[in-house]
């Protein structure tokens, strides 16, 4: 019993990671921009299926492949604000990107199913099915390799926030709009470059989900954006350490309860975003909204 904890603790851990290279996207957008882009979990598959186009019909390496998905998911999500979001304004402003954002999944979800059609598909690689001993375990490339670059994607974050101009940019515009416009801040500037990013990053989530799901097809995003979502709120909104903090986690939870009874694994994982916002209201790592209205 005490084996299988431990495996089910490091299993938790790496397949953390492995959410939190898809939710730190999606806490960034709504941090900067309130904006809750229920779109993410269908742009993580459209990311996950740019890797397996390259790999499949290039021979483009799974990891190589990111340096062609990364730039174009940011193009794409540029595009998303200039055309769907970038109009809306005033208080209903948040309440109306759900709709929004909706809709984009919608449209993106219909594209999908149109050019790779409804069949399941899985990312593959020397790497994907091959696994490393260590300490008695064995612990998949892929999973090691998604933890890895989990934290690496959070700490460039981090940097691009807080030791680049155009990061002191994106906070200005976080905590007070108006003033960021005063100071001579193109803000409409800001929010696409933010979104860009946000949506970049889903192309390295998109890519390692793929990879370690056992298969995805067009309507896998609805099953991802729940749980991304979840994750956020756990971990507070708009926080990007939070976003890796709540991964581990709820899904080191979800894996020592699978242990015992699977049918509540997934009861457990939400159970937990219940009890923990019934003590700390704004998550792990929230604050109280400082946003000037």
């Amino acid at each position: 019993m005490a084996r299988q904890i431990y495996e089910a603790i490091v299993d938790g851990i790496l397949t953390g990671g492995v959410y939190a290279l898809m939710a730190v996207g999606l806490t960034l957008i709504f941090g900067v921009l309130d904006i809750i882009n229920i779109a993410q979990g269908v742009l993580v598959i459209l990311g996950a299926y740019l890797s397996y186009e390259l790999s499949v019909r290039a021979g483009i390496d799974l990891f190589v492949g990111l340096l062609i998905t990364v730039p174009a998911m940011f193009i794409i999500g540029v595009v998303i604000h200039w055309a769907f979001l970038r109009r809306l304004r005033g208080r209903e402003r948040t309440s109306m990107t759900l709709l929004v954002t909706y809709a984009v999944a919608l449209i993106v979800e219909g594209i999908l199913y149109k050019v790779w059609g409804p069949n399941y598909v899985q990312l593959k690689a020397s790497y994907v099915n091959s696994s490393v001993h260590v300490f008695g375990f064995y612990l998949p490339y892929i999973y090691i390799y998604g933890f890895i670059l989990a934290v690496a994607l959070i700490v460039a974050l981090y940097t691009l926030l807080y030791r680049t101009r155009f990061g002191r940019s994106v906070r200005a515009t976080m905590q007070d709009e108006t003033a960021a416009r005063l100071v001579g801040i193109d803000v409409n500037r800001v929010a696409a470059l933010t979104f860009g990013v946000g949506v970049a990053v889903t192309a390295v989530g998109g890519m390692v989900y793929g990879a370690t799901s056992g298969g995805f097809n067009p309507n896998s995003g609805y099953d991802l954006i729940s749980r991304l979502l979840a994750i956020i709120i756990l971990g507070g909104l708009g926080s990007i350490g939070g976003a890796l903090a709540a991964s581990i986690f709820m899904l080191t939870l979800e894996s020592l309860v699978d242990i015992w009874s699977p049918n509540w694994a997934i009861v457990v994982f939400y159970g937990a975003l219940v009890v923990v916002l019934v003590i700390r209201p704004t998550g792990f790592f929230g604050r109280q909204a400082v946003r000037a209205q």
